[in-house]
């Protein structure tokens, strides 16, 4: 059982769409599955924005969701998981409650007012229809990277943001994949690039084989803020075909997390709102719940710093005057001429 195509949707059952503005500078993606995922929830930044997460607690009743939603647009952009909602309800998705469908499409949103785009939208949001739009578009196999959908308007303190995904298979046999929009307030670089903080992570040359520097020294270390507070937040989801009872997959989300702490830094600042979500598909049988658990943790704290680092090394620029600019931009191969 080998990964194909490096991306969340190597875990079969999953169905990624993006719904992109380049004006308003924002988007939105949906993580659809096939069948209802046990879900939960990890939320480890400052100033954190969500929806529905408060039914993932390992508590709650429910046991399973039929989406996640990513998006930008901050606050506003929580609308977004309202058309993902009424996407599915169409397609007959959901918890039937007396005769009625609801489906369930927990959600996190990202700061990305302040990157230059129209936000002058009038008196609703777009973001319940880019969500209609994100679910309408979902498939499975291959979908794009970088500053597109979630991912379109996120920036990071030293070179453009964006979305980004990475998957592995354990030594047992398990699937785990990561998607994660990447608009941190701090650096994916050491120090002022081009090597990524995930570099002992990277698999082949997926986000440009640089390794780590030679040597580094107390001015890579100090950190790289992005300069408007409040612009943060860093969201994913990490996925495994295992099966996993909520309080399981809650642990899973804890370590995905520190995945984020292992590509950024610095991570979980107080104007982060740095939230990931974690979901299982029940598909392969867990074994040993201990060792198998920690085997998928650690796998998922690499493919989420990986999915981080791919976010950052596709993403483009904005296209306007003074867009942050991109990864590329500054170190890729056609500035080596």
């Amino acid at each position: 059982m080998s990964q194909t195509l490096n991306l969340l949707t190597d875990i079969p059952g999953i169905k990624v769409g993006h719904a992109t503005d380049l004006a308003l500078g924002s988007g939105v993606t949906a993580v659809l599955f096939d069948q209802p995922a046990v879900a939960a929830v990890q939320i480890g930044g400052g100033a954190p924005g969500t929806r529905d997460t408060d039914l993932l607690r390992a508590e709650m009743t429910v046991e399973q969701v039929d989406a996640i939603v990513l998006s930008g647009g901050s606050t506003f952009g929580l609308d977004a998981a309202g058309g993902v909602q009424a996407a599915l309800r169409e397609d007959g998705r959901g918890i039937r409650f007396g005769g009625i469908n609801i489906p369930l499409a927990p959600q996190a949103i990202l700061f990305d007012l302040l990157n230059g785009g129209n936000k002058d939208w009038g008196r609703f949001s777009p973001y319940r229809d880019l969500g209609y739009a994100a679910a309408r578009a979902a498939a499975p196999g291959e979908f794009a990277l970088g500053s597109i959908g979630a991912g379109t308007g996120a920036t990071t303190a030293t070179v453009k943001g964006g979305l980004g995904s990475a998957s592995a298979v354990t030594a047992r046999g398990h699937r785990v994949a990561a998607i994660v929009a990447v608009n941190a307030v701090g650096s994916p670089l050491v120090g002022e690039g081009p090597c990524f903080w995930a570099a002992p992570f990277e698999q082949g040359a997926e986000f440009g084989g640089l390794g780590m520097p030679p040597h580094f020294g107390a001015e890579d270390l100090r950190p790289r803020l992005k300069g408007s507070a409040g612009t943060a937040t860093t969201i994913g989801l990490v996925v495994t075909d295992a099966v996993l009872t909520k309080a399981q997959a809650r642990r899973l989300a804890i370590m995905a997390d520190d995945g984020l702490a292992r590509a950024i830094l610095p991570a979980h600042a107080p104007t982060d709102g740095d939230t990931v979500f974690a979901a299982a598909t029940g598909a392969v049988p867990l074994g040993d719940p201990v060792a198998a658990l920690t085997l998928l943790g650690h796998t998922a704290t690499q493919v989420m710093a990986r999915a981080v680092a791919r976010a950052v090394f596709s993403a483009t620029a904005l296209p306007w005057p003074g867009a942050q600019p991109c990864w590329q931009d500054r170190f890729g191969e056609r500035n080596k001429a």
